[in-house]
């Protein structure tokens, strides 16, 4: 069997990858490819139909964003962030998941206010957790369905 040099992994452990029809014996792994495929897909997933528009969440370590997307006109309808006047003239937030129910609950009004009501939530790739969870909690508190 034709094998490749070690591949260490850390300090103490290597592996050998044996050469085959599809390696060259390097084990490559990209996590882009596949995450762009999978939002690719999502944007041609049949419930994203025109009617329903798509609300977008992005989670920095300190701040997170939410807008809601026309993909059929490619453009934002409206958003809302920890980082607008709005948010930062609340009271102070306890902690950044109480911060991101505010922001969907804002996003959540604004969209309302626009005639927004049914919207399709685009976790972006982030767990269904914490603030993430939050957001989209506070989305459906203003009045979005999802």
């Amino acid at each position: 069997m034709d094998v490749a040099p070690l591949r260490y992994l850390n300090n103490h452990s290597a592996i050998v990858i044996p050469k085959g029809k599809y390696t060259n014996g390097v084990h490559e792994h990209s996590t882009t490819g596949s995450s762009k495929a999978e939002k690719k897909n999502q944007k041609k997933n049949p419930r994203n139909n025109p009617a329903a528009k798509r609300l977008s969440v992005f989670r920095s370590a300190r701040h997170i964003y939410a807008q809601v997307i026309d993909d059929t006109a490619g453009r934002t309808l409206t958003a809302a962030s920890t980082v607008d006047q709005q948010a930062k003239d609340a009271p102070k937030f306890k902690n950044k998941v109480a911060a991101a129910n505010f922001i969907g609950k804002l996003v959540g009004e604004r969209a309302l206010n626009q005639g927004i009501k049914k919207v399709v939530f685009d976790r972006n790739g982030f767990l269904y957790h914490g603030r993430v969870e939050s957001l989209s909690k506070g989305a459906r508190k203003a009045g979005l369905i999802f």
